[in-house]
């Protein structure tokens, strides 16, 4: 391979055995280059990262072995190509790096600009390589890419454009093929069992290949404890009850919530208890009534900050439409609940009742209750705004009251006025400024709300908790009639 060295000194590079350098030696050797070498992996469980980067640096080496050696390394794993550079481990502290004069290499090489570039992202880092006089080699060019040179400029972008154009193909096949399985053949895709399923051996996989490896597929059955618990769900909000009170109802039977039945898949669950949430989750689920349904969410790509472009973007997962579901042509697994149950559970409403009454709820989301952990929901008692819980009884020895061995209550309640009065006090304790000095109670609560601090009531000592940098903040109420 013969590189011209004008093109290596265009490409930014200064070293000894350079013209510009300060030793003598020939003013045509290229030799002796310091290189970083620059690449990426995405996901562990999709790419083996040992072998990923051997053959990346493999090209990288067989690239610049004529030139120099390579002495620094700077490779991310787990990382999309999606993902900007700014917000990749190494990637980021190779940019910190070209600021460095002491950084201790002259060019960075790629294995393959296709791992490291996506969409705009050679033009976002490409002004820092040229300001910084570190030069960029990519096998595809056969050396330094010449920032004065357009071809190698439009070359760059165009690698950068098919890394997306790859990516989205990818995309496309992998959703095409996976619902053309679910519909045809009501195959379980993978992911987590709907509660009330649980995985069962479906077989060897049909891939010959996939089946000498020992892959198997797997369907769905109902768990003899939790699938009732479905059912039951469906029944009573077909009969009209509200996810609050069957949340309660489960609560009170003793019956394990999804996050306490499987936490070994619910690990960033608390498993203390049934919430609306979750129940309203397991309503809109269709999979109960046998059939395999896909697609009814999907990762989508969104500005990290709409007003700094260069964080790129970030997986988010969204919603599609109903009518844009896959269903599998006959049923997959077992039915859980029937159609004519399920078509009333989803047509029942519990709103609350209409009234002409000025109700205000100055803190609403903002308590929690110490012994459930759960928000505190807002009622209106004897005229004034209160917060209760109906949980207490069934959590009481949760982490949150371990140390209690009072009986708690079915049902707590605080007034609201009680913990208004706390208010100052409570945000002096905890540090907190108002808008222009203004210590109104409404300003209290704003403060509150824009730090993120809830209030954590404890029935028991009759306190509120808030939790500070300094530690918790603990303030005892008390009520006048």
């Amino acid at each position: 391979m013969i590189v011209d060295p004008n093109q290596v000194r265009r490409a930014g590079v200064t070293h000894p055995g350079t013209a510009s350098g300060s030793g003598g030696g020939d003013r045509g050797s290229v030799s002796g280059l310091r290189f970083a070498f620059a690449g990426r992996v995405s996901t562990e469980d999709l790419q083996s990262p040992v072998e990923s980067r051997s053959w990346q640096l493999e090209r990288a080496s067989a690239l610049v072995a004529s030139f120099g050696e390579i002495v620094a390394d700077f490779f991310d794993v787990g990382q999309s190509r999606a993902t900007s550079w700014l917000r990749r481990p190494e990637s980021c502290r190779l940019l910190e790096a070209l600021a460095d004069p002491g950084r201790g290499f002259d060019a960075v090489v790629v294995g393959e600009p296709q791992r490291v570039f996506y969409d705009n992202q050679y033009g976002m880092v490409a002004p820092l390589f040229a300001h910084y006089r570190v030069g960029l080699w990519v096998p595809e060019l056969g050396g330094p890419v010449d920032p004065d040179n357009e071809a190698h400029g439009l070359t760059m972008a165009v690698f950068a454009q098919l890394a997306k154009a790859e990516r989205k193909r990818i995309q496309i096949r992998v959703r095409a093929a996976m619902g053309a399985k679910a519909r045809s053949e009501g195959r379980f895709l993978g992911g987590r069992p709907p509660y009330g399923y649980r995985l069962a051996d479906a077989g060897p996989h049909p891939n010959p290949e996939m089946c000498r490896m020992g892959v198997r597929l797997h369907r769905l059955e109902p768990d003899p404890v939790a699938g009732p618990v479905v059912t039951r769900i469906f029944a009573r909000r077909a009969a009209g009850l509200s996810a609050a009170a069957i949340c309660l109802e489960l609560d009170r039977a003793a019956i394990a919530c999804p996050s306490a039945h499987d936490p070994g898949r619910n690990r960033h669950r608390s498993g203390r208890g049934w919430t609306a949430g979750a129940v309203f989750a397991i309503l809109r689920n269709p999979r109960y009534l046998g059939y395999q349904v896909w697609g009814r969410a999907r990762k989508t790509d969104v500005l990290v900050d709409p007003g700094n472009v260069q964080l790129g973007t970030r997986p988010v997962l969204v919603d599609n439409p109903a009518a844009d579901w896959v269903w599998s042509d006959e049923q997959a697994q077992p039915a859980l609940v029937d159609e004519p149950t399920w078509e009333k559970a989803q047509q029942v409403r519990c709103q609350r009742a209409v009234t002409t009454a000025d109700r205000t709820y100055l803190l609403a989301g903002l308590l929690r209750c110490a012994h459930c952990g759960r928000r505190l929901e807002s009622a209106w008692n004897n005229g004034r705004p209160t917060y209760r819980c109906k949980h207490p009884a069934q959590t009481a020895d949760s982490d949150f009251d371990s140390s209690s061995l009072i009986r708690m209550p079915k049902t707590l309640s605080v007034r609201e006025d009680s913990i208004l009065r706390l208010l100052p006090a409570l945000i002096i304790a905890l540090g907190l400024t108002t808008a222009a000095d203004d210590d109104s109670l409404e300003a209290c609560v704003s403060a509150l709300r824009e730090c993120r601090t809830p209030l954590i009531y404890n029935h028991n000592d009759k306190t509120v908790t808030a939790n500070s940098d300094d530690g918790p903040i603990r303030i005892r109420i008390r009520e006048k009639a």
